[in-house]
Order: structure tokens, then C-alpha cells, then sequence
């Protein structure tokens, strides 16, 4: 839970960045926050959102790491060149986002990464906000060894037919049947990203392919709830949110 570690059991923390085996085996960067202390510890790939690899998801590593996680999140973008968060976001767009096959192979290789460290207890999660909940959802469902997964407010996992594009030739959704672990859903009930009605596709297509699913949705609340920097922002449903996906990765990675 938020603003419940001991005080007397701060170990610290590495942040570092680092290159890891990316998809078809490209040289992909990747910002990893490890505790310092023996561990084991269970890993999260944090998947980021469309605005880029940026300072909210350092900082959401770091968060991560500070309740035991190991934690990786690889620039998906990195294919696009380098720059402001911002300036390389919008290059990807124009160039109609970053390939499906793309992210998950990079979500895999950051995986693998966490896999490998010495003191992994074996367990890794993958979670993402906006678009990156979208490719949380795609890893977990076409990788090899996810063991939960956190959507937050992912747009376009459910896709008509007509959004479907050569980088993104199938919707997430249609992958329902393979996605082998748990999944929590972070909704905001005013968000048009995916808006209620998709939301509801979603959660029958899991109850209708028997998985195990968790699902919160908050009035009030639209697209990008957690940005404490941004309009969007809503102090109440974020930190409740919060404390649901500590609880759940707690229950599944731990």
C-alpha cells in the first residue's frame, strides 16, 4: 500500500540506464531501477505512454523500486531517433506509431532482462498507461512469460476495423484467448480512449475466454488520471487506483 514501508527498511535504490536485446535483436535503451538490497525480487516492464519515454516513467520506476520491484522500461521509440520526449513522440506519430511487432519483441527482451538478474524471484509484470497499456496488453498476450498485467486506460485494444493500419494490423483484443495471467484495469468512466463501451467489450471477452481479470472504473475521472501534471490529473481516484495495483502485482508477483 502507498505510505506504508517501514521507516526503518529503506534499502535504496540503482537507477541506471542501460542497452538491451530488442526486437530482431536491435540495441534498444532502457531505464532500470533495481533495489539495492539481496532480494529476490519479483520485476515489472513498465510500457510507456504515447507521449514518451519521459520523466513520468522514470519516476514510476522509481516509485515501483521503492515497494521491491525490479524495474525496466525500455524506449519503444527508440527506432525513431533521439531528442526531447516530446520532439521524438510526435516523429512516431507521424510516421503512424511505433510497429506491434516492434513493442512486443522489446517488451520480451526487457522481460528476459529481469528474468536474468540474480536476485529475480522469477516473476515479472507488465503495466502501462494510454498507448502503453494497449502494448502491456499486446506483450502479455503474443510474449512468453508474463505473470500479470496492469492496463491503464489503454486506448485501442479494441479497434475497428477500419483504425487497423499496416504497424497495427490487429486489434489487441483479438488476442484475448492467449493472455496466459491475471489483468487489472484502471478505467476513467469520462474517458473517450477507450470510452465505457469499449471497456465493456473488453471485460466480456474476458469473462467469455474464462480469464482472470480485475477491473476499476472511476466517475469523475477521464484519460490520464495519474499526470499530476496535466488537467487530468485527479489526486482521489489516482492514489485509490494506485493502492488497487500495489495490491494486485503485490498478489501476483510477490
Amino acid at each position: 500500500m502507498w505510505n506504508e514501508q517501514q521507516t526503518d527498511a529503506n534499502e535504496g535504490m540503482t537507477a541506471e540506464m542501460i542497452t538491451i536485446k530488442g526486437y530482431q535483436g536491435d540495441d534498444v535503451h532502457a531505464y532500470v531501477v533495481r533495489p539495492n538490497g539481496p532480494g529476490p525480487y519479483p520485476g515489472i516492464v513498465l510500457a510507456h505512454h504515447m507521449p514518451g519515454w519521459d520523466e513520468f516513467y522514470r519516476e514510476t520506476a522509481r516509485r515501483f523500486a521503492d515497494h521491491g520491484y525490479a524495474v525496466i522500461c525500455p524506449d519503444l521509440f527508440d527506432r525513431f531517433g533521439h531528442g526531447s520526449p516530446v520532439d521524438v513522440a510526435a516523429k512516431a506519430r507521424g510516421e503512424g506509431g511505433v510497429a506491434d511487432d516492434s513493442v512486443v519483441g522489446d517488451c520480451q527482451g526487457a522481460l528476459d532482462y529481469l528474468k536474468a538478474l540474480p536476485n529475480s524471484n522469477g516473476k515479472v509484470g507488465i503495466l502501462g498507461n494510454c498507448s502503453g497499456g494497449r502494448h502491456a496488453y499486446l506483450a502479455a498476450c503474443r510474449g512468453k512469460g508474463f505473470d500479470a498485467i496492469v492496463d491503464c486506460w489503454g486506448g485501442n485494444v479494441v479497434m475497428a476495423p477500419d483504425r487497423l493500419t499496416p504497424n497495427q494490423p490487429v486489434a489487441p483484443i483479438e488476442y484475448t484467448k492467449d493472455l496466459p495471467c491475471p489483468i487489472l484495469g484502471i478505467f476513467g468512466n469520462d474517458d473517450q480512449n477507450p470510452p465505457p463501451d469499449q471497456v465493456n467489450t473488453l471485460e466480456e471477452e474476458l469473462k467469455k475466454n474464462g480469464k482472470t481479470y480485475e477491473f476499476h472504473r472511476y466517475d469523475g475521472a477521464g484519460h490520464g488520471f495519474w499526470y499530476y501534471d496535466r488537467p487530468a490529473y485527479r489526486q482521489e481516484q489516482a492514489m485509490d487506483s494506485w493502492n488497487k495495483t500495489l495490491d494486485f502485482l503485490g498478489k501476483h508477483l510477490a
